[in-house]
């Protein structure tokens, strides 16, 4: 049986470092459609005789990034809320968002250049992929393209451009080996501390939520949900009934596609993600594993079903099932992002790029103001929007590129041990 480790020591000792752990986003492409109606696909154009500054945001190796298609990301983003930014909040949301696109064009163009760009076919097949993810039908949605202002063409873009950078990272990062015994070894023996599973459970749940959520959802309002909670429990307690199958049919949650499983909780997580009494009932050997019981949190009916518990804590060797494959596999993602951070960064150098909307806020400084619109609200809406943020569905960090050049190694060893409390959760 999977193991999982505790890694609090190590996720301590990370939070020590002074600096921010890059991530590379780019290296994963979400599933979710929703993801790929908010996306950014830069449609960048040739550069053609004399730059309109009053439409053009930045140019990278003579391709244009529109100033509109900044625009229609922070209105994606903001929810209807933009028009409640000051200016100077507008123009830090804007750059921020503008680095992601330059970083993705960046990307998207090395990508052309190796020749991982897919073919339409595989485009389709990922947009499909994604709409049945979703678990919403067709009419909801083009429902939703239409209302964050994307069309079929744009969406088609979209996924382009992310497949392209996933499918160069992953070219780029196939040169990493595996490690060797004695990194390994060597490894488990300065984290040792970290190698304690805590005594808890591991469950499954099905997910009742009253809330219209649009993503697979059959239920609107407390009735409704009461009613569908009752009727699921009674079904998954048959003698034959398969409490996976029921969960993806059935969970208005995204742990649905995982058939419900939600992994292993310690105690106290589980404690604090539901309930002290659940945690308590759950830890209670009387309470037999594969039995189900009915839980209410967070707004949400919950039907959980328990599948392992451990009532003590318990020391993790590399012996133990699965925890030298799960250090394995956190030492070659952490070098294959130290490799894919110190490509990007190289891909930025080599770039030429002309920030517009940057060299008109230095020529502006004092155009700026920091005051809301009248009637605005008060609590503030977080202007320093970064590079996930923008939410293009390349994904690129805007971070990665400063921190690669001054931080590679120290960021290797974070996102090691970062990584390795990630995979084994």
């Amino acid at each position: 049986m999977k193991r999982t480790v505790n890694f609090e020591g190590v996720k301590a000792r990370v939070r020590n470092f002074n600096f921010k752990i890059f991530s590379i986003a780019f290296l994963a492409i979400t599933a979710f459609v929703l993801n790929a109606c908010t996306g950014a696909s830069t449609s960048s154009t040739p550069l053609g005789g004399n730059v309109d500054v009053n439409e053009t945001a930045a140019t990278v190796n003579g391709k244009v990034i529109k100033l509109q298609e900044v625009e229609r990301v922070i209105k994606q983003q903001g929810g209807g809320q933009e028009g409640k930014l000051s200016p100077l909040e507008l123009a830090q949301a804007r750059l921020q968002v503008l680095e992601s696109l330059i970083q993705q064009e960046v990307m998207f163009q090395k990508a052309e250049k190796e020749k991982t760009v897919p073919t339409d076919e595989e485009v389709t097949a990922e947009l499909n992929k994604r709409k049945t993810a979703s678990g919403i039908s067709q009419e909801e949605f083009d429902k939703k393209m239409k209302e964050a202002g994307e069309t079929d063409a744009s969406i088609r873009e979209t996924i382009k451009r992310g497949l392209a950078i996933q499918k160069l990272t992953e070219k780029i990062t196939n040169k990493i080996e595996p490690p060797k015994d004695s990194e390994i070894d060597a490894f488990y023996v300065g984290n040792k501390e970290a190698f304690v599973k805590k005594k808890g459970v591991k469950i499954a749940a099905i997910v009742i939520d009253p809330k219209v959520i649009g993503e697979g959802d059959t239920t609107t309002n407390e009735q409704e949900a009461v009613l569908k909670a009752k009727e699921l429990f009674a079904k998954v307690q048959q003698p034959a009934s398969d409490f996976a199958a029921i969960a993806r049919e059935n969970s208005e949650d995204q742990s649905r596609l995982q058939g419900g499983d939600l992994g292993y909780l310690s105690q106290e997580e589980l404690s604090q993600g539901f309930s002290p009494q659940l945690a308590a009932g759950l830890m209670d050997p009387r309470f037999p594993v594969g039995q189900v019981t009915g839980a209410q949190a967070q707004g949400k009916y919950f039907i959980i079903k328990l599948q392992e518990r451990s009532d003590k804590d318990e020391n993790l060797t590399l012996e133990s099932p699965g925890i030298r494959q799960q250090v394995t596999d956190s030492l070659i993602n952490a070098r294959k992002q130290l490799l894919a951070a110190s490509f990007q960064s190289l891909a930025m150098d080599e770039a030429k790029i002309e920030n517009y909307l940057a060299r008109k806020v230095v020529e502006n400084p004092n155009e700026l103001s920091g005051a809301r619109p009248a009637g605005a609200a008060t609590t503030p809406t977080p202007a320093n929007t970064d590079a996930n943020t923008a939410n293009t569905n390349a994904n690129v960090s805007a971070n990665s590129n400063a921190n690669t050049k001054t931080n590679a190694n120290a960021n290797a060893n974070a996102n090691t041990k970062a990584n390795t409390n990630s995979n084994t959760k």
